[in-house]
Parts: structure tokens; sequence; C-alpha cells
């Protein structure tokens, strides 16, 4: 029959060691004498988050607050950005940008796409087409889009379903093809995008593991990691019952935190890991949430994550971030878009306006004083060398 410290370690949810139960009479007593413990063993294998787009959106953008910060961040930015045609005729296109379909903005639009780039890699857009002409854009889910590849292995057509209902779109049909396929660099992916929040994923699984820790720690404030040993012959009953109640009575809970536990009878705390402090647990969350901020090209001082930085204030962060991260961004879509659009629109460039960027005017004032006391150039000149078009009255 189980005895009263068996039962109460099963109750703790440990195993008791054989070597360390209590020695028979007969038994010569050791060097140092021990009647009981518990003991506690476990693997220290880390548990990983799937990297499919569908589990990291979840634990990532819709329960990490850096995640989900930094992707409404660049995506909210970049597609506030003001676009501008630098070559050809680009007010057609311009207009269909800034109204792309009648359920929303342009910038709500491009925000879409921006924001599927950076938690799949991935962006589709569908040309709404009459009579030869495309009258609207519409953006579409990456989860609900398979590929149909052709005879030499590139999407002939795209295959859209939503509620059980599937759309074939065959990529030579219309005035342009009906589906735009954005992706961001995939070393080992022809056609899908590696999306930043996946090469950031070990740091979010640490971080989010970091912040599971703290609040179990919050709601479980009497019972971490460590073992209550009995040094007596055995707990009765009542004394088995008591222990029992006072834990779960009086220690548990975040309201309990930090309260002392009063040990008697034989019964001492010995604990079996190690504390925040030891563990630089403040660090070690503060350096994954640096990472995740990496990965998505957002300085750490913007987000208000402490530690080093690179950046001498926040308006140098503030152009590095533009620099660095939301203008590329914005420049390669437009491109994009503009080459898909090309048969309709003719052959435009569309580029970010770089002087309607107020994180930008101390750059674009420094250029102009520069280039203003140039008096080796001509006007043509000066305007070429800021941007502007050549012979045109106004910038």
């Amino acid at each position: 029959m189980p005895s009263l410290l068996d039962r109460f370690a099963r109750a703790a949810g440990f195993a008791r060691t054989p070597h360390l139960a209590q020695q028979p009479a007969t038994t010569p007593p050791a060097t140092k004498s021990v009647s009981g413990g518990f003991a506690l063993y476990a693997e220290g294998r880390a548990t990983w988050t799937s990297c499919d787009p569908a589990s990291l959106a979840r634990v990532g953008y819709q329960r990490n607050p850096v995640v989900y910060r930094s992707v409404r961040l660049v995506a909210e930015a970049t597609a506030s950005l003001p676009l501008t045609a630098v070559a050809g005729e680009g007010r057609g296109l311009l207009a269909l940008l800034a109204r792309p379909n009648l359920r929303e903005s342009g910038t709500a639009f491009l925000e879409t796409i921006y924001a599927d780039l950076l938690l799949t890699g991935s962006a589709y857009v569908q040309a709404v087409t009459a009579e030869g002409r495309v009258v609207g854009l519409q953006s579409l889910r990456p989860d609900r889009m398979r590929r149909v590849p052709g005879p030499d292995g590139w999407p002939a057509a795209y295959v859209y379903t939503v509620a059980g209902r599937a759309q074939r779109f065959d990529q030579g049909e219309g005035p342009v093809p009906p589906i735009l396929a954005l992706a961001l660099f995939h070393p080992s992916d022809d056609h899908g995008g590696l999306p930043p929040i996946e090469a950031a994923a070990s740091a979010l699984d640490i971080h989010n593991a970091a912040a599971a820790w703290n609040k179990a720690l919050l709601d479980n404030a009497a019972r971490p990691s460590g073992a209550l040993v009995f040094a007596g012959a055995s707990l009765s009953e009542a004394q088995f019952d008591r222990l029992k109640g006072e834990l779960e009575t009086n220690y548990q809970g975040a309201g309990n935190a930090g309260r002392p536990l009063l040990l008697e009878g034989g019964l001492d705390w010995k604990p079996l890991a190690l504390s925040p402090r030891d563990m630089d647990f403040v660090e070690a969350k503060n350096a994954a949430a640096r990472d995740i901020a990496l990965a998505f090209g957002v300085p750490p001082l913007i987000l208000g994550l402490p530690g080093d930085s690179t950046h001498a204030n926040y308006a140098e962060a503030n152009r590095a971030l533009y620099r660095q991260t939301l203008i590329p961004l914005a420049r390669r879509t437009g491109q994009a878009l503009a080459h898909w659009l090309e048969p309709v629109f003719g052959m435009v460039e569309i580029e970010p306006d770089l002087d309607r960027i107020e994180a930008l005017a101390s750059e674009r004032e420094s250029l102009w004083r520069r280039v203003q006391a140039a008096d080796f150039l001509t006007a043509s000149e000066k305007r070429e060398a800021v941007g502007y078009p050549v012979g045109s009255p106004e910038g």
C-alpha cells in the first residue's frame, strides 16, 4: 500500500526517487542521512511553432504585440506613401490605384497587399476588366489561392476557392493577365515568397513563451519549480490534507505572490529551477523582441523596445525606416503593378514621391541647398539633380 509520502508525491506531479526512500532499520546509515525526498526529471526539448502561414499568423500577428505592431507599422506607412509617375503618362494608372474598387480606398487596398507580403511572403491582385479595359483591382487572400503550373513550370492559371466554390483564372485571357502574383525572395521556392515572420519564428516562440511563463508564474505564484522535502518518517493523513489545503488556499494565485512559506515539522523547500533573475528573463524577452523587429526591418527604437540602438535619436531611426524598408517595398510594388498593366496604360514608372514624405524633409532641404550653391550647374542640370523633369515649369 503506498505511503502518504508517495501519495503526496503523485499529487504534486513528481516522481519519488527510489534511492531517497526511507531505508530499513538494518541498513547502515550513510554519511549524510536523508529519509525522504522528491525529484523531477524532464527532457529539455524545445517545441517550435509550425512555419506554415496560418500558424505563424495565429501565434504571431494575432497574439504577439511586436509582430502585430511591426506589420501594422510597415503596411500602413508604406500604403500611405504618395505615388507619382516619373516616366510616361501615369494619370490613368494613378487614378486606378487611388480608387481600385468600390469597397476600399487605394490606401486600404495597398495596405492589404503589404500585410500579405509580410505575413505570407506572397500577395495576389485581380484585374477586373470590362470591354478591354481594366476598371478595377481586387486583392485576393494568398491562403485561398492555388497555382496551376503550365508545361514550362510557370503558372498558367490560378484557382481561387471561397466557401467551397472555385474560380479559375487563366493567365492568357483578357487585355492583361487576370492575376498579378507578388512575392518576396525565397531561396528555395520559384513562385512563393519567404515572409519576414517566418525568419523571425524562433524569436517569436521565445517571446511568446516568456509571456506565457510570466503569466503562469503570476497565476501560480506559490508553486514555482521546486520540491517540499520531508525529513521525518512519514506524513499523517491530517498533516497531508493540511499541507495541501494551505498551498492551494494561501499561496496560489497572483494575489499571494511573494507571501513567505511557513515550513514546520521537518519540511524543507528545495528549488529545482533558476529564478527569473538567474535566467535573465527580461533581457531574453527584449532580445527576442529586437530580433522580431529586425526581421521586419523596423528599428527597435521606433517600437519603443529597450536595449542598445544604432541610431542617435528617433528622427534618425525614422529616416532609416523609410529609406531601408518602406520606400524599397513601395518602389518594387509600384514597378510590378505598372509592368503588369502596361498593355492597358502604356509604359509608366511609378515611384514614391520623396518630396512629399515629411520624414525625409531634412534630407531634401540639404540636397537643395547644396545644389543651389553649385554655380557650375545650369538650371536644367539642377532640376535633374534634385529629381525634377528637365524643361517642366513645375516639379
